[in-house]
């Protein structure tokens, strides 16, 4: 009988944490955020720039059809 214990064990038994996402989700999610944001102004920083071509290269082809000398005349092909 000495072999027996005198005492039980007492296991308390606590509420258990709410599920989250894995921290590997919000890293993924994070950095196709950051993508599409840096895509975002590569598009727009590249309009930008392209319309100031665009400008630029007009802005010469009339002051070129202004003048008449034949240095700076060409033929302009229209489609």
């Amino acid at each position: 009988m000495l072999l027996l214990q005198d005492k039980p064990f007492v296991v308390e038994i606590i509420r258990q944490p709410e599920v989250t996402r894995d921290v590997s989700v919000d890293a993924v999610l994070g950095m196709f955020a950051l993508a599409g944001i840096a895509m975002l102004f590569a598009a727009i920083g590249g309009l930008i720039v392209g319309g100031i071509f665009v400008y630029i290269r007009r802005l010469q082809d009339s002051s070129a059809a202004n003048a008449d000398t034949p240095a700076t005349s060409h033929v302009r092909l229209q489609i």
